[in-house]
Parts: C-alpha cells; structure tokens; sequence
C-alpha cells in the first residue's frame, strides 16, 4: 500500500497554493486518539501515573499503550534527529 501524501498546501488568508509531493509527519499518521493520547502525555510533562489516573487504566496499561506507539512510530531518521534541529531550546 502507498503511504498517504499531502499534494496541495492552501492559505486561505492569501490565497496561495503549494502543490507537491509531501509526506506526513510520523505524529499525524497516527490514528486521531492515539494522537489524543500524545497531547496528554505532553501536557502532563510526561507523567505516567498521572495519565493512567486521567485514562482510569493501570501505570502498566499506560506504559504499554505509550510503547507501543513508539513502536508505531518507528525509529527517529537522521533528519529527525534533535541534534540536528537549528535553533536554541530554552527553558523555563
């Protein structure tokens, strides 16, 4: 089976188009709760046991679901690297 592609990007604020061959990035791949679940474990900072309270599923519920989307994800490529990313992190 191909893998789905973006073939137009449209700003409806100017009205310009982008066409071509784009891939998907790996999180909007992912099926829309599965995505859900990404969000929470980001604004709970990643924390497990607060998750599984939120989701009402065991700590090792949790951690199984969360390994097998890294599974799905598949491993970083080395464009993905944050080695690789410009820029500066700062934190607060």
């Amino acid at each position: 089976a191909a893998a789905l592609q973006v073939a137009r990007l449209d700003c409806t604020a100017c009205d310009t188009a982008v066409l071509g061959g784009f891939d998907l990035p790996p999180l909007a791949r992912l099926a829309p709760e599965d995505q859900t679940f990404v969000l929470c474990f980001l604004q709970t900072g990643g924390n497990l046991k607060h998750m599984a309270k939120l989701y009402g599923v065991s700590y090792p519920t949790l951690r199984n679901r969360l390994d097998t989307l890294v599974e799905q994800l598949g491993p970083l490529e080395e464009a993905e690297s944050p080695k690789d990313t410009p820029g500066k992190v700062e934190q607060e």
